[in-house]
């Protein structure tokens, strides 16, 4: 009897610990999407050369600090090509 109740708790814990990751994770997921279209749509509209720099490279690099970073991350390459500190 006191397996089964622990076997039921250990299932609840479980699946409430998995609820909560894949809340978090989805969360993740779409700011990092977020970030990737940012860098998208200013290198396609070249909001960049507006203030006479060019565009912002595309490469793994960027690509995993806007997916890691999501929109913050982008924000912050913007900055650095824009102070003139290119990655």
């Amino acid at each position: 009897m006191m397996e089964e109740i622990l076997a039921i708790l250990l299932a609840v814990a479980i699946a409430a610990a998995l609820y909560y990751l894949m809340k978090k994770a989805m969360t993740l997921v779409v700011n990092a999407i977020a970030g990737l279209i940012t860098l998208v749509l200013l290198n396609y509209f070249n909001v960049l050369a507006w203030f006479g720099a060019p565009d912002i490279q595309i490469n793994l690099v960027t690509v995993l600090i806007c997916a890691l970073g999501g929109l913050p991350g982008a924000l912050v390459l913007v900055l650095l090509h824009l102070v003139g500190i290119a990655i």
